[in-house]
């Protein structure tokens, strides 16, 4: 176990530029979301507004969908996501599409959070604050590592096919990856567990205390 937790260490040292370069990549995601909203025209604000305050209100009405199958929709969306990434690890010509994938994710939270704070101004926060924050502090964290990860292992993949002076054990590589990936969505099962069954109640709370 020690000695597991040591080659890893010297992994992610040895990739550290790797991993900055996909927070930088995410940070920009989120940049960019934020000026996507501020390049609106007041209609186009109008509109998704008048759909998101159409969604709020159908929350508050509906005691509906079970957290149970909630729970299950989030991790079911968590686990493709994560199989997306990981097989585009192995792939090699999938690196491209992962920067694009964590680009993306960012891009999604920069909007979303920026919409809400432009339309809603505190009250848009403390939306963000209950639906988006908690789970968001594992999930993105999680999501960033396996991104970097699925590089890593792509660039391994890649010196081992074409430099032929490299000879890395890649079955053992694999193993690593796999159980790194298995623990990374152990993660995101809390994540879901905590974006089901606290932050939609807090959302409750919080929108009807807005809108009554």
């Amino acid at each position: 176990m020690q000695n597991s937790m040591r080659v890893a260490g010297k992994e992610i040292q040895s990739h550290v530029n790797i991993f900055v370069f996909i927070f930088v990549l995410f940070i920009m995601g989120i940049i960019f979301g934020a000026v996507i909203v501020n390049s609106m025209n007041f209609v186009q604000k109008q509109d998704l507004f008048f759909y998101l305050k159409q969604f709020f209100e159908q929350n508050i009405s509906m005691n509906g969908t079970s957290k149970a199958t909630l729970w299950k929709d989030s991790i079911l969306y968590h686990l493709k996501y994560m199989l997306l990434l990981f097989l585009l690890g192995i792939s090699v010509i999938g690196m491209p599409i992962i920067t694009v994938l964590l680009f993306i994710k960012g891009l999604v939270v920069g909007f979303s959070v920026g919409f809400l704070v432009n339309q809603m101004g505190w009250y848009g926060l403390l939306i963000s604050s209950a639906a988006i924050a908690p789970q968001n502090l594992l999930i993105i964290p999680v999501y960033l590592i396996a991104g970097s990860l699925a590089l890593i292992f792509s660039l391994t993949l890649c010196k081992q096919l074409f430099i032929r002076r490299v000879h890395q054990p890649i079955l053992k590589g694999f193993v690593r990856y796999s159980a790194f990936f298995g623990a990374l969505m152990l993660i995101l099962i809390v994540a879901s567990t905590i974006e089901v069954f606290f932050s939609n109640t807090v959302l409750d709370y919080v929108l009807k205390w807005i809108y009554h």
